[in-house]
């Protein structure tokens, strides 16, 4: 199994910024992509950001020029830094990852547990 675990999140003022991280742990064989996704209330989860392991990212057009996520492969980590941040960025953030199980080899996709973001106006 996997398992993420994040930490970050907060209650910040408009214009703030915020860091978001998300450490995988268990039979990982590889992490070809991990993500940031947010669910505000009354609404549908949202993608935030993805990267591969290669380093391509991919922003969803509300957090472009924002935000930037990054990874540390060898500490199976993703990053989430938030800058300029608005009343509507105020939502849980959902790390995802998809992987590779060792020694099966079997693909698992796996979400954290979710982090509260509350930015105050």
């Amino acid at each position: 199994q996997v398992q993420l675990v994040e930490s970050g999140g907060g209650l910040v003022q408009a214009g703030g910024s915020l860091r978001l991280s998300c450490a995988a742990s268990g039979s990982i064989f590889s992490i070809f992509a991990m993500g940031w996704y947010r669910q505000a209330p009354g609404k549908q989860r949202e993608l935030v950001a993805t990267i591969t392991e290669g380093g391509s990212t991919n922003y969803a057009d509300s957090v472009k020029g924002r935000s930037t996520i990054s990874r540390d492969n060898a500490k199976n980590t993703v990053y989430l830094q938030m800058n300029s941040l608005k009343p509507e960025d105020t939502a849980v953030y959902y790390c995802n990852a998809k992987a590779i199980t060792s020694p099966t080899y079997r693909y698992l996709e796996v979400w954290g547990q979710g982090t509260l973001v509350t930015v105050s106006s």
